[in-house]
C-alpha cells in the first residue's frame, strides 16, 4: 500500500506497547498489504508482525479473507498486534516457566487383596482401599500383589481410597 503517516504513527504506538509484555524485544518488522489496489473502497489489508526475541522469532499474521473488518487498516493493525500481544505473553510465561502442566496421577502397588477389594502401597509409604468396582482396565479376579498401578484417590469412611484404579502396562508413563 502506499505508504501513510497517520497508519506509520499508529505501528509504531502499538509496537511501543510491546515491551510491556515482553521486554526483551531486538526487533519489530510491521508489513501492511493492501490487496486489490485498484479498488477505491473495499481493499482488504494484510498486516503481518515479526517480532524476534532472544531464541526465537514470533510472527503474527492477519489475513484479511478471515475479516472483512480488515477493509479499515486501523482495524487490520489493531488485531494483528493484539495477536502478537497473546503471543508474546504465552511466549513469556514458557520462558518464566509458567506453562500449565498435567499432574500424574498417585502411583503405587498392589499390597493386599481380598475377595472384592485390596490395598495399594503409594510411593509416598502410604495404604490406600481399593473396591473391585474401582478397578478401570482389566478384571480385578486377575490382579496380583505387586502389580504396578496409578490410582485416583479420595477420602473414605475409613481412610484413603481409591475411586479409580489403572494397572500400569508396559506402554503407560511411570514417571
Amino acid at each position: 500500500m502506499d505508504a501513510s503517516v497517520a497508519v506509520e504513527m499508529k505501528v509504531r504506538e502499538r509496537a511501543g506497547h510491546l515491551d510491556k509484555f515482553y521486554s526483551h524485544i531486538m526487533s519489530c518488522r510491521v508489513i501492511i498489504e493492501a490487496h486489490h489496489k485498484h479498488h477505491q473502497q473495499g481493499n482488504l489489508y494484510h498486516v503481518r508482525i515479526d517480532v524476534k526475541v532472544p531464541d526465537a522469532e514470533i510472527v503474527a499474521s492477519r489475513e484479511p479473507g478471515l475479516h472483512h473488518a480488515h477493509e479499515d487498516v486501523y482495524v487490520a493493525v489493531r488485531d494483528a498486534f493484539d495477536d502478537m500481544r497473546r503471543r508474546l505473553e504465552d511466549y513469556a510465561r514458557r520462558q518464566r516457566g509458567h506453562v500449565k502442566s498435567h499432574e500424574l496421577p498417585p502411583h503405587g502397588h498392589i499390597s493386599e487383596l481380598y475377595p472384592g477389594y485390596g490395598k495399594i502401597e503409594a510411593d509416598d509409604g502410604r495404604y490406600v482401599y481399593f473396591h473391585r468396582n474401582s478397578v478401570l482396565d482389566t478384571d480385578f479376579d486377575k490382579l496380583d500383589i505387586g502389580f504396578e498401578v496409578r490410582f485416583v484417590e479420595e477420602a473414605g469412611d475409613l481412610g484413603p481410597q481409591a475411586s479409580t484404579v489403572h494397572v500400569v502396562g508396559k506402554h503407560h508413563v511411570t514417571g
